[in-house]
């Protein structure tokens, strides 16, 4: 230190460590835009460039970076099958005009942090999903976030029987402020009913309900708020524990009005 000079207070904190990134892609022009673009921030550098999967693999390999973008369509070997390789190295973030939700899904399954699709991004926002995803922060543009939801929407629903029992009927004037704690009020939507010798789940009963009031499929689920599809599998299992192939004979027999032989 100068003589004289004033030693800080409270010195400047270390500055971080530098990003270190890979960039995979097929096209020349997008590979060195990319890597310009990146290799300006301060706190990130290009370490290497990739034309295909397999030269994304060596380098990551040769040069062990934080974060890997990964194009999805290149001749050889492309993203999708390098990915899970690459993911066992280093975290991975698929940058490419692939939209389609099933390679969203799929670069998902293979082990990708984030999926960012062009033209969907700004430069920023491209720095900062680098330096998010080495924390373990995901980052999805908007047509692969969309992707993402409804498949998870999807899954939820396929695995979503029997619903939950709502908590007030869509019609009730009833306001929120005044509705009690459904710890305390609600049956479990797995409790037995008992009507006529048959054991149906709460739900099951609310819907045969409906079946002996007359209202169609579309009707329950919208009362309900579960999809057509979960009707028709409550309906299904209706239908077996009551011994019946119909809706007029399930509920003359769940009203007690069937002619016994």
């Amino acid at each position: 230190m100068p003589d004289g000079a004033v030693q800080p207070l409270f010195p400047p904190p270390p500055r971080p460590a530098r990003v270190r990134v890979v960039v995979a892609d097929d096209n020349p022009v997008v590979r060195a835009g990319l890597t310009a673009l990146l290799s300006g921030r301060d706190d990130i550098t290009v370490v290497a460039e990739a034309a295909d999967g397999r030269e994304a693999y060596e380098a990551t390999l040769r040069h062990r970076p934080d974060v890997v973008l990964l194009d999805v369509r290149m001749p050889g070997v492309d993203g999708l099958s390098a990915l899970p390789h690459l993911a066992r190295i280093a975290r991975v973030v698929m940058l490419t005009y692939s939209h389609e939700a099933e390679i969203v899904r799929a670069a998902l399954r293979g082990g990708a942090g984030g999926y960012l699709v062009h033209g969907e991004f700004t430069v920023e926002e491209l720095a900062s999903a680098v330096r998010d995803i080495t924390s373990g922060r995901a980052h999805f543009t908007p047509t692969a976030a969309t992707a993402v939801l409804a498949h998870i929407q999807s899954d939820a629903n396929a695995h979503a029987e029997p619903d939950p029992t709502p908590l007030f009927s869509p019609t009730s004037p009833e306001p929120l402020s005044q509705l009690q704690s459904p710890v305390r009020q609600l049956t479990p939507v797995h409790s037995p009913v008992h009507r006529a010798g048959f054991q149906l789940s709460v739900r099951e009963a609310e819907i045969m309900d409906f079946i002996a009031s007359g209202m169609n499929n579309q009707q329950i689920a919208a009362t309900c708020f579960i999809s057509e599809k979960t009707v028709k599998n409550h309906i299904n299992r209706i239908f077996a524990k009551l011994h019946s192939s119909s809706r007029s004979e399930a509920a003359a027999k769940w009203l007690g009005t069937a002619v016994t032989s």
